[in-house]
């Protein structure tokens, strides 16, 4: 099947359905789209994929890239190790396991135990281990599972010794972790009321609660401990503090960064609950604590993050102290071990790690062993070892044991892969936006390519919720630069790679500047003579498959393919689908007048215009979606089928039994990740299909 061809696409129905916003008659045709389960949209669901998977099994070079894939993707896999009572912890994968598994061992020389291998909870692995929490005597497993990719959470509670599960069982938990009281009785966590089973997937979460539940005792018997009927959008993420003194809540409000902090005394039955910091205007991370005196982590008058320290004592604003100032550098994280400040930074999306001592005086530097991403360095106050993994585009991940009293780092677990990394090279370059703006990109690619405008290229972004990204292996990408391809990542607004001025850059009202930052990274790579248009293919997931749905509506022209991944295409209904309320922090919404003509002048579902030929273009959600619902996808790609004259194709993928991306069993990645390779492969005419 040539892709120079006119397809003949699933018949989507048009209703009449018009809504009035502040004036504006806006058309939403595909309005019965929205509803997942009903026999019309299943049978279009049917088609669609009838029609992608059709054409993708006509790709003579898929299984090649599958076979390729499934191989490199056979190896050890190992997460950073962490400690609690006398036990170690940490997650492996032997390779092609559709689930890592958990391992415990009694010392870093003993053999290691499993504890729990999710891959056995289902016959498919779409049931994943979407949290833990281990008692501090270490003990007691209380975890979570997420069945086919959906945020809902059951928490149950395995004795560690004995490897069986005791008779706990909770439900109805989203957004929320585990931590236990020191007594080893019981923990606390947040959940939301009951909701109706039928629609489940699709309703708005309002109203989040913490509890405390007992061991052996029913969920329903579990102890209210903090709620806010007043406050239906506030969630709550309760922590015992290392020493078990303190229960530490964190108030969010949506995917909004900044946060309350309120405390309650664990050591006085009677304690009430304290109101520490009861305005939304910073972020605060909790450190640890000496006595009264608090530590956070804030970007209050530091948009690139600072540490202070609170009496709770004498807890006015004007009290605080400053520990370590607001740097350059933007800081990420903060950790207490060997009781000094274990601070992670980013500069220019590269780690950095530096230790000060308490009072804030700088130590010295961790010595990484490259340009990349290093994370972990967590452990408790007095630990004199922890652990850190270290990765970067060419470098597959490697965990490392680093002794806080030598400041050596040496190698824990290795990652082998079948790939030579000194055939390939990373560069990070700087571009200017259409605004003048200063943007970072990385750039990664075999030896010795030419720069003469026809390599195809791979660019890829997010620019959103003051996440940043930063280099990390991947045997995805992998495989795109063994066929020749160039994998390009800029860090554009809206990310956390600068901090938040940088986040609020991309924001709200700010929003096109997200998008005009990937355009103009487009535009560099083909005036430096990397690309052209006609292979250059984009792509990104959740607000990611915004960018790319907004860039492909703004610049058709620019792009060869692309491919948005379970992406936020309805800007003007987005909150109105389980917790896409919470994101308005981030967008706004539709309800207000300015933020509405913001949306719908780049909303992808709007701006799509019939008569345009749109590059080729690759949808991918999946059914169980309960974070960004499939709506979104479904109505972009009929809206899109139907404005589309150009002879490329322009398709859906569903997944079915997946959600919005984690827990995703191993053996569905690999058919995703061939299936998206050989599209842009036949689409940009990549030479491994010869």
């Amino acid at each position: 099947m040539s892709s120079q061809q006119h397809f003949t696409y699933p018949s989507s129905r048009k209703s009449d359905q018009v809504d009035n916003y502040h004036g504006t008659q806006v058309a939403d045709p595909y309005r019965w789209l929205e509803d997942p389960d009903s026999e019309e949209t299943k049978a279009w669901v049917q088609a669609q994929n009838k029609l992608t998977f059709g054409y993708l099994q006509e790709i003579l070079s898929r299984e090649k890239i599958k076979q390729r894939l499934t191989k490199l993707w056979d190896y050890e896999k190992y997460s950073i190790p962490f400690k609690e009572g006398d036990r170690y912890f940490y997650f492996k994968n032997d390779g092609l396991q559709n689930q890592s598994v958990l391992y415990t061992l009694t010392s870093l020389e003993a053999e290691a135990k499993v504890l729990l291998d999710p891959n056995k909870l289902s016959e498919d692995g779409t049931v994943a281990l979407s949290g833990l929490s281990i008692s501090e005597n270490g003990k007691l497993l209380a975890y979570g599972l997420s069945t086919s990719g959906s945020d809902w959470q059951e928490w149950k509670v395995r004795d560690i010794e004995t490897g069986e599960d005791l008779e706990d069982h909770l439900k109805w938990i989203k957004f929320s972790g585990a931590s236990w009281t020191h007594d080893h009785k019981g923990f606390f966590y947040s959940r939301y009321d009951e909701p109706n089973e039928k629609t489940k997937l699709e309703d708005v979460n309002y109203y989040q609660k913490l509890f405390y539940h007992r061991l052996g005792t029913p969920q329903s018997e579990d102890i209210l401990i903090y709620q806010r009927p007043d406050q239906k959008e506030w969630g709550f993420s309760g922590g015992v503090t290392e020493d078990g003194r303190y229960l530490i809540i964190a108030v969010w409000l949506g995917t909004d960064p900044r946060n309350l902090v309120f405390y309650k005394d664990l050591t006085n039955p009677k304690a009430e609950v304290i109101e520490l910091i009861n305005e939304f205007h910073a972020s605060y991370s909790f450190i640890d604590h000496d006595d009264s005196v608090f530590y956070f982590h804030t970007d209050l008058d530091a948009p690139r993050g600072r540490v202070i320290a609170i009496d709770t004592a004498n807890h006015a604003l004007e009290n605080w102290q400053e520990i370590i100032p607001e740097m350059e550098e933007t800081l990420e994280s903060v950790g207490i071990i060997n009781n000094q400040f274990v601070v992670d930074y980013l500069k220019d999306a590269r780690s950095q790690i530096k230790i000060y001592n308490l009072n804030g005086e700088f130590v010295r530097e961790v010595e990484l062993p490259g340009i990349g991403s290093a994370g972990g360095f967590g452990g408790k106050r007095y630990d004199t070892e922890t652990f850190y993994s270290f990765t970067s585009f060419t470098v597959p991940g490697t965990i490392y044991h680093y002794d806080l009293i030598s400041g050596k780092s040496e190698v824990f677990r290795q990652a082998k892969v079948d790939f030579n990394p000194d055939d390939y090279e990373t560069k990070q370059v700087f571009y200017h936006s259409k605004d003048g703006t200063q943007v970072p990109m990385f750039i990664t690619h075999k030896k010795g390519i030419q720069l003469d405008g026809n390599n195809p290229t791979y660019l890829y972004g997010y620019g959103g919720f003051n996440i940043s990204i930063t280099p990390s292996f991947s045997v995805s990408s992998l495989i795109w630069m063994e066929m020749g391809g160039i994998y390009a990542i800029p860090n554009i607004r809206g990310g956390g790679e600068y901090g938040e001025e940088w986040h609020q850059a991309g924001m709200k009202l700010n929003k096109q500047n997200v998008f005009d930052d990937f355009i103009a990274a487009a535009e560099w790579l083909i005036a430096n003579g990397y690309t052209k248009p006609a292979k250059l293919a984009i792509g990104g997931g959740s607000n990611g498959g915004l960018l790319v749905g907004a860039c492909i509506t703004q610049r058709p022209d620019l792009f060869g393919a692309a491919l948005p991944d379970v992406g936020v295409m309805d800007m003007l209904r987005f909150h109105k689908f389980t917790i896409g309320w919470a994101w308005t922090s981030e967008y706004g919404s539709s309800e207000n007048l300015e933020e509405f003509q913001a949306l719908y002048a780049y909303s992808p579902l709007h701006k799509l215009k019939p008569g345009t030929a749109y590059p080729a273009t690759m949808i991918t959600t999946a059914d169980h979606d309960d974070r960004v619902v499939p709506a979104h996808s479904f109505k972009f790609a009929a809206t899109l089928q139907a404005a589309h004259t150009g002879v490329s194709p322009v398709f859906i993928r569903i997944e079915t039994k997946a959600g919005h991306g984690a827990g995703k069993p191993t053996a569905k990645i690999i058919e995703e990740v061939a299936d998206k390779w050989a599209f842009l492969v036949r689409n940009l005419g990549v030479a491994v299909e010869n």
